[in-house]
C-alpha cells in the first residue's frame, strides 16, 4: 500500500465517522442520554432527600444495609464470611420507590398532554361562497319574488 492509498482510507474513515456522528438519530440519542442523566439526579434527590425521610418518619428506619447472615464469624484478623442480603433489600426498596416516583411524574405529564390535546380547536370559518354561487342565489331570490 502506498502513501496515497493510506491517506484515502484515512479520509474515508474520517468521512464515515463524520457522517455517522452527524446523523440526527445519534445526536438525538446523545441529547436523550444527557437529559436522562440530569433527570436521574433530580429523581434520586427527590427520593433520597424527600420521600425516604418521609417513609422513615412513618415506619421508622428505612436502612436495611446492616442486615446480613453470618456464615463464618470474624476471628482475630480474619474478617469472617457473611451474606449481606440487607444491601440487596435496600437496593430493591430504592428501585421500587424510584420507579413509583417516575410513574407518578409520567402520569402527571400525560395528564397535561391529554388536556392540551383534548382542548377543542376553534371551529373553522365556513368557506366563502364563490362569486358564481352568489349570482345563482341572487337569480333564485329574484325568481321567488316573481
Amino acid at each position: 500500500m502506498d502513501v496515497k492509498e493510506t491517506a484515502t482510507k484515512a479520509k474515508g474513515l474520517v468521512g464515515e465517522f463524520k457522517e455517522f456522528i452527524s446523523r440526527g438519530n445519534v445526536v438525538d440519542m446523545a441529547v436523550g442520554i444527557i437529559v436522562g442523566s440530569a433527570f436521574t439526579s433530580i429523581v434520586n434527590s427527590l427520593v433520597k432527600d424527600i420521600i425516604t425521610p418521609f417513609i422513615a418518619w412513618i415506619i421508622g428506619d428505612t436502612d436495611f444495609t446492616a442486615m446480613s447472615l453470618v456464615l463464618v464469624p470474624a476471628a482475630g484478623e480474619d474478617p469472617g464470611i457473611s451474606i449481606a442480603y440487607g444491601n440487596f433489600i435496600q437496593q430493591v426498596v430504592n428501585f421500587l420507590i424510584i420507579a413509583f416516583v417516575v410513574f407518578l411524574m409520567v402520569k402527571v405529564i400525560n395528564r397535561f398532554r391529554r388536556k392540551k390535546e383534548a382542548a377543542p380547536a376553534p371551529a373553522p370559518e365556513p368557506p366563502k361562497p364563490s362569486p358564481e354561487l352568489e349570482v345563482l342565489r341572487e337569480i333564485r331570490d329574484l325568481l321567488e319574488q316573481k
